[in-house]
This record gives structure tokens, sequence and C-alpha cells, in this order.
């Protein structure tokens, strides 16, 4: 199938992973709330979200969108410490719904030598036996001096060359390129090396050598080793390649009450500081917020304080599926002589019949990363990332979102999310909010309600003189919209002002059964998200989602 081609499946027939077991087809609600438009309209192209607003008219007329829902961290058979095959884990996720999703196995010499071209020829054949999901091969990068990155490819002749070229020439495990604490010897040796990868993946790119790549850094806060200056350093080396971040890790069902043990903590962010830190992150930066990282959950924090120099940079959420809670399959046993190191591939797993250790939920079954497109296909995903046509959501809290930002004097669709509106100073703007509630039960029978819907604005104040800084101070919540009881769809229009200087809005809402004030204190956020007790964290029982922004380009500021 081509990307100018429409699925079989876009109207009006359905996708068969969008049915549940009664039938029920997510995108039809999607095009009966008026989300869907035209079926993948093709004649629309978005500006970049990094293009200058100086060269562009007044106001913004993005094309209607149909969300494709997916998870870019998914491991199996050839990461050396997961345990499920392709097969298990593509089945999956068509059962619960995924469009696309990434196998990015972890670097290892054993992978780059045997597993990567292994791996290649399971994805051809999960292709095949899947052809309405899109499967990217990817790399779960050890960044020299920082913590993990997702690195995919768009299929080609040469993806699985690129990755494997990559992982031998820039992996931080495989070069020994760990060290990364401050005045340490290496760590600016490593540091540049990590920039200098992120500028050969933008070369093969420029080249031709692959259609497209992409990076994502993964569970940021974790470890707390991902400085504020190093991921600045890897957006700015190259922005259309270096897009954005996990704003929620995998691992949700890490503190399942009675699972895994009374220090439990979603995401399985249970570290302290240590000597590779960058000693200006709180300690409270090593706890999730309603199961999203402290770096995204903190209003005015360090994901707002990126996005206040006015360069996009997303956010995602995924399964980082490496054992799922509740399963019975464990690893097979090694063969005499073999290993990870000499063959690349676990062997396959074997059913026991009792639950086996795991802190995952299987992709799509509780994490979901919706990705606005206008046409199907694999760089079509792939563009919606990189333009921050994003939204994210946990327990199937939603059904659907659309976002535009329009000036009252504009008769077009306005700007969604990711994308830049230009106006001038006073100038009177909306912002239309549409909401598909939940229709079935999520796979943990609860049919999803959202409470209220958050509105955070944050001005544009251009790039910082301290690139460790991670306060927006100038980031808040300024209205919140109680929508407790609202069904089917529905519009918020929500009246905005364009002031004396650049600014963006982002969205952000949950079920409301678990908020308290901001890390930054009530005037900034009265009812953000809040860790919850170690060992207590049911993920199904506290439930939020959040957009990517749209920058709103004051002329003269």
């Amino acid at each position: 199938m081509t990307e100018q081609q429409l699925p079989s499946w876009a109207d009006p027939s359905v996708h068969p992973a969008d049915l549940d077991a009664q039938g029920v087809s997510r995108r039809g609600l999607l095009r009966r709330a008026g989300l869907f438009g035209a079926a993948f309209a093709l004649g629309s192209a978005a500006t970049p979200a990094f293009a200058s607003s100086e060269k562009r008219s007044f106001g913004g007329d993005d094309p209607r969108l149909a969300y494709l829902v997916g998870d870019h961290h998914v491991h199996s058979v050839y990461s050396h410490d997961a345990k499920y095959t392709f097969s298990q884990q593509a089945q999956a996720a068509a059962r619960y719904g995924l469009d696309w999703m990434v196998f990015n196995e972890h670097s290892n010499f054993g992978h780059a030598y045997y597993g990567a071209k292994m791996e290649h020829a399971e994805i051809v054949k999960a292709r095949a036996e899947n052809p309405r999901q899109l499967i990217f091969q990817g790399l779960e990068w050890y960044i020299p001096a920082a913590e993990h990155c997702t690195v995919f490819a768009a299929p080609g002749p040469h993806e699985t060359d690129l990755l494997t070229q990559f992982e031998l020439a820039y992996d931080g495990k495989l070069l020994g390129y760990t060290e990364g604490s401050a005045g340490a010897t290496d760590t600016a040796r490593n540091e540049a090396h990590a920039v200098k990868a992120i500028k050969w993946l933008a070369e093969q790119r420029r080249s031709g050598y692959v259609d497209d790549v992409l990076v994502l850094a993964n569970h940021p806060l974790r470890l707390g080793i991902d400085s504020p200056h190093e991921m600045r350093g890897w957006r700015d080396a190259a922005p259309e390649i270096m897009i954005g971040m996990e704003g929620a890790p995998g691992a949700q069902g890490a503190a399942l009450p009675g699972w895994r043990g009374a220090t439990s903590i979603r995401g399985e962010y249970e570290n302290k500081p240590s000597a590779q830190s960058w000693s200006g992150y709180p300690t409270d930066a090593y706890l999730t917020y309603g199961g999203f990282d402290w770096a995204t959950a903190t209003v005015g924090g360090l994901w707002d304080s990126m996005l206040a120099e006015g360069s996009l940079f997303s956010i995602t959420t995924n399964s980082d599926n490496h054992r799922t809670v509740f399963d019975t399959w464990k690893n097979g046993d090694w063969p005499a002589g073999q290993n990870f190191d000499n063959t690349g591939k676990l062997p396959d797993p074997v059913n026991t019949d009792t639950p086996q250790p795991g802190s995952d939920f299987w992709p799509g079954e509780f994490s979901r990363t919706h990705v606005g497109v206008t046409r199907y296909g694999y760089r079509a995903v792939m563009a919606g990332l990189r333009a921050g046509r994003v939204w994210v959501d946990h327990g199937h809290l939603l059904d659907g979102l659309d976002v535009r930002v329009k000036r009252d004097c504009d008769p077009g669709r306005g700007v969604t999310l990711g994308g830049r509106l230009r106006v001038r100073k006073g100038e009177r703007i909306t912002l239309y909010v549409t909401v598909t509630s939940a229709s079935r039960a999520n796979p943990q029978g609860i049919l999803p309600e959202l409470a209220h819907v958050d509105v955070i604005r944050g001005a544009v104040r251009g790039p910082v003189s301290d690139r460790d800084g991670w306060k927006a101070p100038d980031t808040k919540v300024v209205q919140t919209k109680d929508v407790s009881g609202r069904k089917g769809t529905y519009t918020l229009r929500i009246p905005l002002t364009a002031g004396d200087e650049s600014f963006y809005v982002r969205l952000r809402g949950s079920d409301g059964k678990r908020h308290g004030t901001g890390y930054l204190g009530a005037s900034v956020d009265p009812h953000g998200p809040i860790p919850h007790e170690p060992g207590n964290g049911d993920p199904w029982a506290d439930t939020w989602f959040y957009s990517n922004p749209v920058f709103v380009d004051v002329a003269g500021a």
C-alpha cells in the first residue's frame, strides 16, 4: 500500500482491530464525532512546527485529521531482558486496538551481530500476518552519559543496516561511554558523542539512505541522569529527528496493590539520586505523578521550560512491555552452549499456568499515544509525530480529542496540536476542545469518565541563557472545566486573548479520583497529579490525558 492510497477500512468499512467483542468501531465513533473529517483529507499539509512564523500570514488552517493509536516502546525475545515473541506482542496490540507499534530492542553486542537481522525477518513476517498494523523496527539506544532513547526508521532497504550501524558506533553501553557525572573526565566527551549520534541520524535522512528516522527520550527522570542541558542539546542537534520524550513511562502496573511489594512505584520509578544523576533535580523528581514523569507532570517544570523557548518538544506514552502483569509465561531454557551474546535471541517463552513477575501492560492495554495523520502509512505516522499532532491517555480515558486554536475573525479550522497560529497583539482567539467520552469499558472492565479539562498556558520567551534551567515561572493552569457527567461528543469553547507576548496552550485532564496541589504550588496548579503511596498505586484508579501544545505567535512580540 502506498502512502497516497486510502486503506480499505478508511470509510465506510472498518479496520478489524478496532472492533471490540460487540463489533463496536472506535473509528466509527470518531467519524460521528466529526473528528475523522473527510476520511484522511489528502490535500493539505501543515507547516512544520519549527518553521519561522514571520514567513507566514496571520491565522492558520490545519487539515482535518484521523488519529492512529500506537506504542513506540515494545520489547520481544530480541531484547535480553524481555520474553515475548513478535507474534504475541503483535496479536496483543491488535486486540487492544493499536494501529502502529515500534519494536525497540535493547542495544547489545548479541543484538547488533546476530539479533537485528533475525529480528527484521520476524518483523517482515509480522507485517504480513498483521497487514492492518504498521510495525516499525527500532532500537532502544543507551545514550552516552544518559538514559535510553527509542530510535526507529521508516521501512525500507536500509532500516536494519541503519540501526545496526548506529548501535555499534554510538551506543553508550557498547562503547563504554556511560560516565555522565558532573566533572568526570569522560563526561564532556560522552555528552558530545550523543549529540554527534543524533546529527548522524539526521544526515542519513538528508542523504536519502533512509526515508525517515525519529528519536524519543525514554523514561527521562527514572534515574535523573538526563540533565536539562543534555535534553536541550539533543533537541537542538536536529529537532526534526529528536522530537520529544516519554511524558509517561511504561511499567504502569508496577505498583498494583499486593503485587510487587510495599516500595513499588508506577513506572518502576523506585530510584534515588546517584553520582550519575544531575544534582539540580529535587528528590521528588524521581517519582511519577498520576503515572506521568515529573518532567511532564509538573506545571511550570522541565517540559514547560523547553516549550517556553518556543520550540516544540513532544510527549508520548507507551507500555515498555517486557513482562506483563499476571501473565503466566516464563522464559524458555537455553540449549547447551547458547546465550544471548552468541545468538542475539532469547528462547521462546513457555506457559506455566501460574502468574509470573511483571510490571507492564500489553501494548495498548493501558497506555496509548494518539497521532494525527492526513493519510495512512508509516511515513504518515512519523510525520504526525514530528509535527506534534499528539495526545496521550491512560486507561482508555477518552475515545477522541480534537484541539483547535482559531482567530475569531477567521472562517477556517484553525491550528491544531503542535501547530503555530500567528496573530496580532490584542486579537481575540478561541480554543476549541472537542471531546468524545469513553463509550465502552476499558480492558479492566471500567467505563472511564473524564472529570475535568485543564487549560495550561505559558509565555514564550525564546532560548534560555541557563541551559540547565528547569522552571517556566510564567506557566500555570489558567482554566479548569468541570465536565463530570458529560457523555458523547461535546466542544468546549474557551476564549483567549493575545497579549504582548507569544504563548502556548496545552491540555490535561483526569478521572478526578486523585489530585492535589501541584509541585510548584497551588497558584500554579491547584489540582494536579500527585504521587501515590508506595506499593499502592492502582493505575486504573488514577488516569489522565495530556496533549501537546499549540503555539500562538504574536506579531511584534
